[in-house]
Formats: structure tokens, sequence, C-alpha cells
């Protein structure tokens, strides 16, 4: 049976906006494509991360500390596991990881997300590069470590949802450096569906990269 677990969610709106031509449409972004431990930036702003690669052009960029990693199992340096689309997610290794929306956003927030033994913080904004008033928080619980698919201690996963008044021009994802893993970010919804299938295992003292590439992989 699927299981997943409940995010901590504080959603009072603290301020209004005027909605302008904010964009309604459902956006979910995945980070397939975002090169191991790249800065990804414009890659899903017509231009690229920092190793060349690109994505779809939905207008959003990202500071420079928001990276990508991918699975170990998958060929990349993380300690990741039953990603919900695999095999790459959002993580950050210095300050915070801030994506900017410039055509604003409405309606709802979402993502999942995987933190082993520490809490996090993702903030909305409705101004760039995380200014302006803040339209709500979400508090994220520690969720303890998973099985992985086969290694990958990241592996519980659950969500993190916003519904909020106003419109919402930036992103501040929060959390211990190298302990919070973020997927399917998604802008319109509540919901950035698909469902992952998490374990239940606990497991202390781990970091989200480097770690798993450690490890020697099983030959196939």
């Amino acid at each position: 049976m699927r299981k997943i677990y409940a995010a901590l969610l504080l959603a009072t709106p603290l301020a209004l906006a005027a909605p302008g031509m904010a964009s309604a449409a459902v956006v979910t972004l995945d980070f397939e494509g975002v090169g191991d431990q790249a800065a990804i930036l414009e890659f899903y702003n017509g231009g690229t991360d920092s190793q060349g690669n690109s994505g779809t052009n939905y207008g959003v960029s990202f500071g420079q500390n928001t990276l990508g990693i991918i699975d170990s199992d998958a060929g990349g340096t993380g300690n990741i596991g039953l990603e919900p689309t695999p095999d790459t997610v959002m993580f950050f290794l210095t300050g915070t990881a801030v994506l900017n929306y410039s055509a604003g956003f409405t309606t709802g927030f979402s993502f999942y997300y995987s933190t082993v033994n520490f809490a996090g913080t993702v903030n909305v904004y409705d101004g760039l590069n995380a200014t302006g008033n803040l339209l709500g928080t979400i508090n994220l619980a520690a969720l303890g470590a998973g099985p992985g698919d086969p290694n990958g201690a990241f592996s519980n996963w659950a969500i993190g949802a916003l519904a909020f008044a106003g419109t919402a021009l930036s992103i501040d994802f929060g959390g211990t450096v190298n302990q919070v893993a973020y997927d399917n970010v998604t802008f319109g919804s509540t919901d950035p569906n698909p469902t992952p299938e998490p374990g239940t295992l606990a497991l202390l003292g781990l970091g989200l990269a480097g770690l798993a590439a450690s490890r020697r992989r099983k030959a196939s």
C-alpha cells in the first residue's frame, strides 16, 4: 500500500497583492535533466544550468545556491531514493534555495520534500528574490530515513502545500544545508502528484550529497 507523510502547514495569508497577469496554469518542475550537483540557474527560463543542460522554458529561474542532484543508483552522487519523479531532485549546500517566477502565480503551491533529522521552512513572497510581503510559510517536519531503491537514506517523502491570497513571485526553500531534498515543485495546485512510495526505516547522521557516492555500487 502506498503511504505518505503529512507536512506541517502554516497557511495563513499575510498580505494581498493585485493578481495582474499572474499565471493560474498548473506547472510542475521535476528537475529531470539538471546535471548532478549543477546550479539550476536558468534551466527553466530559456537558458541552462551550470553544466550547460536546458529544460522547458517556464519563466522560472533559481539563485546560485539552488542545485540539482541525481540518485546515486542512477549514476549521480545523491543519497536519495524513491523520488516522486526519478532520478533528480533539488537541494542546496549553502544559504537557502531561492526560486523566482517573474510572471507570478496564484491559487496554490506544493512540492514533495525529504529530510531525515532536521526540520525546514519554506516561505512564499510577493516580491522577487524572497523580498516584499510574506504570503505564507510551510514548516517541514523531519521524516526519518527510508530504505532507498536500493540505496538512499533520503527516501521518505512528504507533501508541503500552501493556499494563499495574492500573487507570489518568489519562494525561499530553507532548512539545514545538505539535509533537505525537494521534488515536483508545483505552481497553481496544492497537489504535487505523482505520489511516491516511501519507506519507514530510521537511520541517523547522514547527509544528502556525497555520502551515497562513497558506497560501492553493486555490479549489474
